[in-house]
């Protein structure tokens, strides 16, 4: 009974009023709360002072002082309570640097091999910070972005630099090679990509009348009220081409319309719509003429996939006896797995590549992240200037026209000056892969030198002790 009489005369009290997580934005339904209660006190209260009433609020609703301070200012300025904006998601280094950029990078590198200096993290951070037409970037951030360029950091002695990977290294010397060869051989050499074009793409900057002051100001003056801007980049256009120094293939163009809302527009393409552009071209092309073309995933589509170590043990066994190879069965996955690696270079066959065998011409492909060694990048570069130049419209019909007019532009004469161009930057790499060997040889010398050097000394030294 006595519990019982406890439990009638205890009071209840209630939880704290839960405070807003500081840096959570504010709803507009708060928001509202705050405004109406702002309202009510002033009507029931003229007396107090907003301080006051900012406290009563924050203490009734959890919500900081400050916070409710700019809401109040703003309905009192607007006379409408703005919803918080949404914060978009920040961007990664690796979004902001497309294949241009990145190539812009890989020459920056190259260049302070060029003046025989050992490339550093530091170095380079310096010469891509100067280089206003790339987006600003971190050492930090710049380090990951060099290996995912396939560069290294290598250390050599007491001398560290930054170099490519061996694998690169051959590719592209590899692919100078070849192409040279096919040059001597009289060969005609076809250069493909893939671009895109946006609705909304026009020019940066443009020339604005600053003493028109409105639409109705520039009726009365006769004046117009200069170019409208884009609400957006719009709808995209997908496009690929193939030319040489003859111009643009006649028939080679293919566009669609993109229906993905993508920033990378390889996602538009895949193997079969390649493929189909590629049975349709080929017979439109010089008798025994070379293509030239990136590592995109879709051009490169393998007839047979070796088999990797998520692949069942029964079928690495089949797809190593279907090779000719005797196998015993009792075998575990990691051994078979080595036989894959010794037989796959010998079976890496690629769709495109056997069908441009069979028609008697030879694809051949650069190394990856060397846009600049492929003279279409700067045919691609003087068709969207200009579709940026006469864009006004921003619709995607109008868009097509003036890309299939652009590209009209780019004439015979033009892609010679392209080939010529990358000719030069050809030769360019082939002598910095000679310089890195010069100056990395020349360095691990020295640092023999006075190894030799030390020896030496200390040994004479402890003969005249």
């Amino acid at each position: 009974m006595a519990s019982s009489s406890i439990d009638e005369d205890a009071q209840y009290v209630p939880s704290p009023v839960k405070k807003h997580k500081m840096g959570k934005p504010i709803n507009e339904e708060v928001r509202i709360r705050i405004v109406n209660m702002y309202k009510t006190i002033v009507m029931n209260d003229t007396c107090t002072s907003v301080r006051q009433i900012r406290k009563q609020i924050s203490e009734t609703l959890g919500v900081g002082e400050r916070s409710i301070q700019t809401i109040i200012r703003t309905y009192k300025e607007t006379n409408t309570v703005a919803a918080p904006k949404q914060t978009r998601n920040k961007k990664s280094f690796r979004d902001l640097f497309d294949e241009f950029d990145k190539s812009a990078v890989r020459r920056h590198v190259h260049s302070i091999w060029f003046r025989r200096e050992i490339p550093t993290v530091d170095k380079i951070h310096q010469a891509v910070s100067a280089d206003k037409s790339l987006p600003a970037i971190s050492r930090t951030n710049l380090f990951h972005l060099l290996k995912d360029l396939d560069f290294r950091y290598s250390k050599r002695s007491k001398n560290s630099a930054m170099t490519e990977k061996n694998e690169i290294v051959v590719w592209r010397r590899m692919y100078l090679e070849y192409l040279k060869k096919y040059r001597e051989e009289g060969r005609h050499i076809y250069f493909l990509d893939e671009t895109w074009v946006n609705a909304g793409d026009c020019t940066s900057k443009t020339w604005v009348d600053i003493t028109v002051q409105s639409h109705r100001d520039a009726f009365q003056k006769g004046l117009s009220t200069g170019a409208v801007n884009p609400s957006g980049k719009g709808k995209r256009l997908i496009v690929l081409h193939i030319g040489s120094e003859d111009g643009f293939l006649p028939g080679g163009l293919l566009c669609f319309e993109s229906k993905k809302n993508t920033n990378d527009y390889h996602d538009e393409m895949n193997g079969d719509i390649f493929r189909e552009w590629m049975e349709g071209i080929l017979p439109l092309l010089q008798p025994n003429s070379v293509i030239v073309m990136d590592n995109a995933f879709y051009h490169s589509v393998k007839i047979d996939k070796a088999p990797t170590s998520n692949t069942r043990k029964a079928d690495i066994i089949k797809w190593l006896e279907d090779k000719g190879e005797v196998i015993n069965h009792s075998m575990i996955i990691p051994q078979l797995l080595l036989f894959v690696k010794c037989l796959k270079p010998l079976h890496n066959k690629y769709v495109i590549d056997e069908i441009a065998k069979v028609n008697n011409h030879t694809i051949l492909r650069l190394p990856p992240y060397h846009c600049e060694l492929n003279p279409i990048e700067l045919a691609w570069s003087s068709v969207k200037n200009y579709v940026r130049m006469n864009n006004t419209t921003y619709k995607l019909p109008d868009v097509k026209q003036l890309l299939l007019e652009g590209i009209k532009q780019v004439d015979a004469e033009m892609w010679k000056s392209f080939i010529s161009h990358t000719k030069k930057e050809e030769t360019k790499f082939y002598e910095v892969d000679n310089i890195i060997d010069e100056v990395l040889s020349a360095k691990k010398s020295d640092n023999l030198l006075m190894t030799i050097t030390r020896n030496t000394s200390s040994e004479m030294d402890s003969d005249s002790e």
